[in-house]
């Protein structure tokens, strides 16, 4: 149900924290296993100038994911994202401790999700954000669906499209 460009960029100045899913939004979804069963996951590069460009506007960027996996630290780490959730099942049982932490109100955030684990956090949140390959549900629930699929920018062009209606 995406929303009028009026809306959308209402929605928008109100945003003072993003949070961002990982499969399916900052990588593609896919997992590369080595020999050893490590898992494997390839972050695109511009989400990482992203979250620097929010942290600009004094717009933290959150990470919340269903996987607990240290590659998802460490990727956190190096874009100096301190804010990190592994193993979340019902993201939206954070929202109360989120908006605590940071002063705010649930209309506040926006949510960039892709499939069913996402959808109650995304009908609670001021902005949802999906990418292009998102499941249809959530392509149908989302405020914005980018025109970028899951790792291939989709931080990026959140972060740009909340930034451009700022200023």
């Amino acid at each position: 149900m995406a929303i009028s460009t009026t809306n959308l960029k209402k929605k928008c100045l109100e945003i003072k924290v993003v949070i961002s899913d990982v499969d399916g939004v900052l990588t593609d979804g896919g997992m590369f296993y080595s020999e050893k069963g490590e898992v494997l996951k390839k972050f695109n590069t511009r989400d990482g100038m992203a979250v620097e460009l929010l942290r600009n506007q004094k717009i933290p960027t959150v990470i919340m994911t269903r996987e607990k996996l240290n590659i998802v630290l460490k990727r956190a780490k190096k874009l100096l994202i301190k804010d990190v959730f592994l193993g979340i099942k019902k993201k939206e049982s954070l929202l109360p401790k989120i908006c605590r932490k940071f002063q705010i109100e649930k209309k506040n955030i926006a949510y960039i999700g892709d499939d069913v684990n996402d959808l109650e956090i995304m009908s609670q949140v001021g902005l949802s954000v999906s990418p292009q390959n998102a499941i249809g549900l959530i392509k149908k629930s989302s405020d914005h669906v980018c025109k970028s699929n899951g790792g291939e920018g989709v931080l990026r062009e959140v972060a740009d499209m909340i930034i451009s209606f700022k200023q």
